[in-house]
């Protein structure tokens, strides 16, 4: 498996409990504007492989788009909270 670097739009990974919440910034090539505002995609791996849960846009009040059973899941202001300190402060 290939490496995830920032170039490729990684920023970071957190974890809690088993699960591994990874952000990436979501560019042109993956359906993203490039004069829009900064767009997000969180995906997990619980332990069945990665998975995109979350779309949002930063700096907006524009809600984050939950995907399947993450719909109201009361982990979802932790996991975007945990999502934008990741991107203030990206993984190097």
């Amino acid at each position: 498996m290939a490496e995830t670097t920032l170039a490729d739009g990684w920023l970071g990974d957190f974890s809690r409990g088993p699960a591994v919440f990874t952000v990436y910034r979501v560019g042109p090539e993956e359906g993203g504007h490039p004069l829009g505002p900064p767009e997000y995609r969180i995906e997990c791996n619980d332990g069945a492989g990665p998975r995109e849960i979350c779309r949002f846009f930063g700096d907006t009040d524009l809600p984050a788009e939950w995907f399947g059973a993450w719909q109201n899941d009361p982990w979802c202001d932790w996991i975007l909270a945990q999502a934008n300190k990741t991107i203030r402060n990206p993984e190097r």
